[in-house]
C-alpha cells in the first residue's frame, strides 16, 4: 500500500507533519517500537510507530531518525499521548532526512493502525500471489510445467510468509520451500499425513488444523481434476456420492504452516487455487505412469498365461530402457503383490492398491514424483502387482541378497496407512525373492502371493511378509485355525502358567530358555543363572505337570511351537 492512502482513512487519525513529496512510497510493514536503535528490527518499507520514550532531549533526534533512514523505512509516526504534541526537532530531523512524518492523534491506538496496515498488506500481497499462481496454472495447463509446486510454495513463502509442503498419502516429502528455515522433518512428515487421512475418513472438509509440538499446521486436500473429469456425465452419476476410500490413499495434500482459522476468505481461496495448480502436476504425473502401468499389465498378462519365457524376455527388454534409463545391465526382477480389502466390500481396491503400492515402493526419503518413474504396477481385480528392476547383482557382493525386504517398505508408512484405513480397511502386501530372467517370473508371482497370504493371516490394519519367511515353519503357524491353536496351547502351557501363578516359580521362562538352549543345561543353567540341580528341578516339574518328555524331539517341537503360536 502507499503512504498516501493512510491519510485518506479517517480511522487512523494521522496528520501529516512532514514529507509530502514522498506519499507515493509504498509500504510493506508495520512495527511499534521505542528503543533508540531498532535497526536489528527493520528490514525496510516500514512504517514505523514510536511512544517517543526513546527521546531524552533534542539532541536524541537526529540519531534516531538517520537509523530509520538508514534502515530503509517507509515513513515514521509519532504518538501524541506522550508529549501531547511532536517536538519541533523530530520534526526538522525528518525534514532533514527526507522521511515522512505523522502524528498520531491520543485517542487512536497503535494497534488500530497495526492491524489495518497488516490487512492491507497482506490484501494486495495475495492478489499479486493469486495473479502469479493463476499466471502459473495456465502454464501448467498448457504446457511444460514450469517449475512446479516448489515454485508456488517459494511464492507463498517470498510473498505471504507462508511456508508449506506437498506431501504423499504415505507422508513423503514430494515438494517444499527452497528458503532458508528448518525443513519439515520424516516423523512429522508421517504424523501429519496420519492426521489428514483420518480428517478425510471421518468426513470433515478441509483444511484440517493439527497441532504438533508448539507449531499450527493447515492441511489441504490436493485431488486430482482427471478422475473428476472421467466421471460419467448422468444423472445418477452426479447425485451418487463418490466414496471418499477411492482417492483418500492416493490423494495428495498441502501441509501449511500456519492456522487457516485466521485467515480472511481472500487467502483461503488463494490456497485452494494452490492447490488446484498443484493438482494439476499430480495429473501429470499420473499420466506419465501410464506407459509404465501398461508394461506391467502386457508382462503380467504374459506370467499369467503361461507365455514362453522368450516372449516374456523381449517384453522385458521393452521394459527395462523405460524403467531404469541409462542402465548398461539387464535387471533383476522382483515382484511385490499389495491386496486392499474392505469389511463391507462393494468397492474396486485394485486400482486404489495400485496407485498406493507406487507409492509405497518409492524410497521414503526421496523426493519429487520423480523417483516413481522406475516401477510399474498392474492390478487385476482386488490385487495390485509391481513389477520392481534391480541393478545386477555386482560380483563384489558374492551373490548375496539384494532388493525391497517386506519390514522395511512398511516401516515409515504404517502409521498414516493405517489412519487412512480407519477401522474399516487392510493393506496387505507379499514381496518375492530377486530372480534374474524370465523363466523366474512365474515362481516369483506365486512366491509373492503366498507371502502376502501370510500377511493376510496376521493381526493388524497394514501387514507384509516377505519370502524369507516362505521356508520356515512360520508359513504354516497363521493357518492353524484359532480354536486348534487355544486348544493345542492351553493342553501345553496351561498348567505350567497356574503353577507359576500359584508359586512364582518361572516354569515358563525356564522352557523357553531350555529349548532355544537346544537343551544344553549348561549354556540354559547360564543364561538363566542358576545351578543346574536347580534347572533340572525346574525342568523335572514342568514334564511333571504337563506329562511330556523334553528329552524326546518331538515333546520340545510340540513345546516350541505352543509357545510360537501363544
Amino acid at each position: 500500500m502507499r503512504l498516501r492512502a493512510l491519510l485518506d482513512t479517517d480511522a487512523l487519525g494521522l496528520r501529516l507533519l512532514g514529507g509530502e513529496d514522498e506519499l507515493d512510497r509504498t509500504v510493506r510493514g508495520v512495527m511499534t517500537t521505542d528503543l533508540r536503535d531498532p535497526s536489528r528490527y527493520l528490514s525496510g518499507g516500514e512504517l514505523v510507530l514510536t511512544g517517543l520514550a526513546w527521546r531524552r532531549d533534542a539532541a536524541d533526534s537526529e540519531p534516531f531518525v538517520r537509523i530509520l533512514v538508514q534502515a530503509g523505512v517507509a515513513a515514521l509516526a509519532a504518538g501524541e499521548a506522550e508529549l501531547g504534541a511532536v517536538p519541533e526537532d523530530l520534526a526538522v530531523a525528518c525534514a532533514r532526512h527526507r522521511l515522512p512524518l505523522f502524528a498520531v492523534h491520543e485517542s487512536v491506538a497503535f494497534a488500530t493502525i497495526t492491524e489495518h496496515v497488516v490487512r492491507q498488506v497482506s490484501g494486495e500481497r495475495a492478489g499479486d500471489l493469486a495473479a502469479v499462481v493463476d499466471r502459473h496454472r495456465r502454464m501448467m495447463t498448457s504446457g511444460p510445467a514450469g517449475g512446479g509446486p516448489d515454485v508456488v510454495l517459494d511464492l507463498l513463502g517470498s510473498d505471504l510468509d507462508l511456508r508449506a509442503w506437498v506431501l504423499s498419502p504415505t507422508g513423503r516429502l514430494i515438494a517444499g520451500p527452497k528458503v532458508a528455515g528448518p525443513g519439515l522433518p520424516p516423523d512429522a512428515c508421517a504424523k501429519l499425513a496420519a492426521e489428514h487421512l483420518a480428517a478425510v475418513r471421518t468426513g470433515r472438509r478441509g483444511p484440517h488444523r493439527v497441532i504438533m509440538g508448539q507449531t499450527t499446521y493447515s492441511l489441504f486436500p490436493i485431488g486430482s481434476g482427471g478422475r473428476a473429469a472421467q466421471a460419467p456425465r448422468t444423472s445418477q452419476a452426479a447425485q451418487a456420492p463418490r466414496d471418499v476410500r477411492e482417492s483418500v490413499l492416493s490423494d495428495w495434500l498441502l501441509a501449511v504452516e500456519s492456522d487457516a482459522g485466521d485467515w480472511a476468505d481472500e487467502r483461503l481461496d488463494l490456497l485452494q487455487g494452490v492447490t488446484q495448480l498443484i493438482a494439476v502436476e499430480r495429473d501429470r504425473r499420473d499420466a506419465a505412469r501410464t506407459v509404465r502401468r501398461r508394461l506391467a499389465q502386457e508382462v503380467l498378462e504374459l506370467v499369467q498365461t503361461g507365455a514362453a519365457p522368450a516372449e516374456i524376455a523381449a517384453r522385458l527388454r521393452v521394459a527395462a530402457p523405460v524403467l531404469l534409463p541409462g542402465l548398461g545391465a539387464a535387471p533383476h526382477w522382483q515382484v511385490v503383490v499389495a491386496r486392499v480389502e474392505w469389511d463391507d466390500g462393494g468397492l474396486e481396491a485394485g486400482p486404489v492398491a495400485q496407485s498406493l503400492l507406487e507409492e509405497i515402493l518409492v524410497d521414503p526419503l526421496a523426493t519429487g514424483p520423480e523417483p516413481s518413474d522406475r516401477i510399474a504396477v498392474a492390478h487385476t481385480g482386488d490385487e495390485a502387482i509391481a513389477l520392481v528392476p534391480l541393478p545386477a547383482v555386482s560380483s563384489e557382493h558374492d551373490g548375496s541378497e539384494t532388493g525391497l525386504l517386506a519390514d522395511a517398505l512398511l516401516a515409515t508408512v504404517r502409521e498414516p496407512l493405517s489412519s487412512g484405513l480407519d477401522g474399516d480397511g487392510r493393506l496387505t502386501l507379499g514381496v518375492s525373492a530377486a530372480v534374474h530372467s524370465a523363466e523366474g517370473l512365474r515362481g516369483a508371482l506365486e512366491e509373492a502371493r503366498h507371502a502376502r497370504r501370510v500377511a493376510a493371516a496376521r493381526p493388524g490394519r497394514v501387514c507384509a511378509a516377505g519370502h524369507q519367511e516362505l521356508a520356515s515353519h512360520v508359513l504354516l503357524l497363521p493357518f492353524v485355525p484359532d480354536d486348534v491353536r487355544k486348544a493345542f496351547t492351553a493342553r501345553l502351557l496351561d498348567p505350567l502358567r497356574d503353577y507359576d501363578r500359584r508359586h512364582r516359580a518361572e516354569l515358563i521362562p525356564t522352557l523357553e530358555a531350555f529349548l532355544d538352549c537346544d537343551g544344553s543345561w549348561t549354556r540354559c543353567a547360564s543364561r538363566l543363572h542358576l545351578h543346574v540341580n536347580t534347572l533340572r528341578y525346574r525342568v523335572g516339574r514342568i514334564e511333571q505337570l504337563t506329562s511330556r518328555d523334553l528329552s524326546r524331539l518331538e515333546d520340545k517341537l510340540d513345546f516350541f511351537l505352543a509357545l510360537r503360536m501363544s
